[in-house]
């Protein structure tokens, strides 16, 4: 094989135009979407796959090919990461979100999501199953939300996406953004709080139970470093700007069309 044939190969297995195109694509960069808006897209979820879930059963229209328990996979475009490897991500942005659940006894099913300086929130009462019970008999479930740019490790690419906590992930979440607070950059001498979406996370997956079973959870891995890329700095900030107008919009979330309530990140432990 040449010396150009290789590099064609190499350039193709890394998810690229061929070698011959790749000037033409960047002359025409971005061109198609110039009426497309934020309304017109959808940010995915990030999920961590679970014994439970659909993408590992090869009847399921949701099976996804290679999937495995702990591995992790993109809700719109089923791409997978493996778990034991790790995902790179950057933090954009974080909103805390209450979901309203019916009580399965009745049916279940996602009720809406309760305003943040709604009132009721005070009223809610931690029954003896450890769970949050409105007035009306309806369950709460807090879902913390890290609005992330997540790396493709095959490409080196980035893309938005959401990663969300829920109940006992809701102190990884937690201490995820204390990790997050800590980190600071001295300039002449000075310490500033770097900005959240200066710096890259590794996230990993780790296993945890209770009386019920065991399942899969997110662990913080560490710091990877600082974002060295003024390209990626300036999509990350404008990702940050969007999340706090309110104008991101998100892919529609798995778990509020199930009839239980959410464990877990969305998931029943096994």
């Amino acid at each position: 094989m040449s010396d150009s044939q290789t590099k064609e190969v190499a350039v193709k297995k890394q998810g690229l135009p061929p070698a011959n195109m790749l000037d033409t694509f960047v002359q025409d960069a971005g061109a198609g979407r110039e009426n497309v808006t934020q309304d017109d897209m959808q940010i995915p979820f990030i999920r961590i796959i679970q014994a439970t879930s659909p993408q590992v059963k090869k009847k399921d229209s949701k099976y996804i090919k290679g999937a495995e328990i702990g591995d992790v996979y993109n809700t719109v475009t089923n791409q997978l990461w493996k778990g034991e490897e790790g995902v790179n991500v950057i933090p954009c942005g974080y909103l805390k979100k209450f979901l309203e659940f019916g009580p399965y006894e009745d049916g279940g099913g996602f009720k809406g999501e309760i305003p943040s300086n709604d009132p009721v929130l005070k009223q809610v009462v931690r029954n003896d199953k450890n769970k949050d019970i409105l007035p009306n008999g309806n369950e709460m479930v807090t879902s913390a939300q890290h609005y992330v740019m997540i790396q493709d490790p095959s490409t080196g690419s980035w893309s938005n996406a959401i990663l969300d906590m829920k109940s006992t992930a809701l102190k990884i979440s937690r201490q995820w953004n204390t990790q997050i607070a800590m980190q600071q950059i001295e300039v002449k001498g000075k310490l500033y709080t770097a900005p959240t979406f200066g710096v890259i996370w590794q996230l990993g997956v780790d296993e945890t139970s209770n009386d019920m079973g065991s399942w899969s959870i997110w662990k913080i891995l560490g710091k990877q470093g600082f974002v060295e890329d003024a390209d990626l700095y300036t999509s990350c900030r404008e990702f940050n700007q969007l999340v706090k107008a309110g104008e991101v919009k998100a892919a529609e979330d798995p778990d509020l069309a199930q009839k239980e309530t959410p464990e877990d990140d969305g998931q029943i432990p096994f």
